[in-house]
């Protein structure tokens, strides 16, 4: 018997079937439920009953909601998946947190605003709930051996992180997410950034920027660099630099893990049996929310550890309205970027990118 009562909040269609309107991330989450023997999916919420009855004949649910409200009253869960765009998480979190489910899975990013990222987390604190988002790249094989490779002490010790996208809002918060990963979760000390509108775009209805940088020092005197842009390259997708060598992630399709360490006189590939993107991700990251919820310990993916990587996107934007450096903590409720669109500081067009 299942220990589990799950609901989803968006069921949405698979990216790019028939009437996709993103990647349709609960199907993926349904693999994690379905591969778990202590969960069952058993109600489904969505405004677009057609998308309900397909993610049902799929993958299960007993009960279908087009209001969230009532499916959370009505039918005592104990975890939900949140799957809707970001304007909507910072609602429904604290909605289901409200209703006494015990564990919130929601997609990333968390939230358009830094207020409504910090007040998900503290009102799932302080009632004990167990809220988490879904940065799936911890589980990605490629990154987990660059980062065994630097504890292992391949490259010496770790003096610059670095990486690549094409905006910090939907992207850029997996790479800021994953350096905090690299460098053991170790907290931010200050953040130098610029964003640039122009070229920018909406990702689930929320502007991005068309160009920008984030510079930043951690607390243990290791740096990172965050640059993006439509066609930004560095090389790799994460470059992990030490004092004796360097590691990229994401160099090429065909080459997911290169490693330049000691003793080697030149780039060496890192065989591995997966890349850098895939639903297994999903399916682990869902797995691992369920062994937390019944052992008690903190999950992989849990909220701490995503406002860190949300306050760095945040702090980027408050530093390019400051024109200068940001220290953390930060102390702000808004999105600078959004304000400065609104206030008419900066300027642009931003069309919805279409799946």
């Amino acid at each position: 018997m299942p220990e589990f009562r799950v609901g989803i909040i968006g069921c949405g269609r698979p990216i790019r079937t028939e009437g996709a309107t993103g990647f349709g991330m609960a199907h993926a989450h349904a693999l994690g439920y379905e591969a778990s023997p202590d969960a069952k999916i058993v109600a489904l919420a969505d405004i677009n009953l057609e998308n309900a009855r397909v993610f049902q004949r799929e993958h299960g649910g007993e009960r279908i909601y087009q209001d969230y409200h009532e499916m959370l009253a009505k039918e005592q869960l104990d975890i939900v998946s949140i799957c809707t765009w970001p304007h909507l998480h910072a609602e429904m979190v604290i909605a289901a947190a409200e209703a006494g489910v015990r564990a919130i899975h929601c997609e990333k990013p968390m939230a358009p605003t830094f207020g409504e990222a910090v007040r998900m987390a503290k009102v799932c604190e302080e009632r004990g709930v167990q809220l988490t988002f879904n940065h799936q790249r911890r589980f990605g094989l490629p990154f987990r051996k660059a980062k065994e490779l630097l504890k292992a002490g391949a490259i010496g010790d770790l003096v610059r992180l670095e990486a690549a996208c094409s905006n910090m809002f939907d992207w850029g918060t997996h790479w800021f997410d994953m350096m905090f990963f690299y460098n053991d979760e170790t907290p931010v000390d200050w953040v130098m950034g610029q964003i640039e509108p122009r070229g920018g775009r909406k990702f689930f209805g929320v502007p991005v920027e068309g160009q920008g940088i984030s510079y930043f020092k951690y607390r243990n005197g290791v740096y990172g660099l965050l640059i993006t842009g439509a066609g930004v390259e560095i090389g790799a997708a994460n470059r992990l630099i030490g004092t004796e060598g360097v590691i990229e992630v994401g160099h090429s399709q065909e080459v997911p893990l290169r490693i330049w360490g000691k003793g080697q006189n030149g780039w060496q590939a890192v065989p591995l049996e997966s890349g850098l993107h895939g639903n297994e991700y999903v399916k682990l990251a869902v797995l691992d929310v369920i062994d937390a919820l019944k052992t008690g310990r903190e999950p992989e993916l849990s909220a701490r550890k995503a406002l860190q990587a949300t306050e760095l996107i945040f702090a980027t934007y408050e530093s390019s309205r400051r024109r200068g450096r940001v220290d953390l903590p930060l102390q702000i409720e808004d999105s600078p970027f959004l304000s400065m669109l609104a206030s008419g500081e900066m300027k642009g067009e931003f069309e919805e990118v279409k799946w």
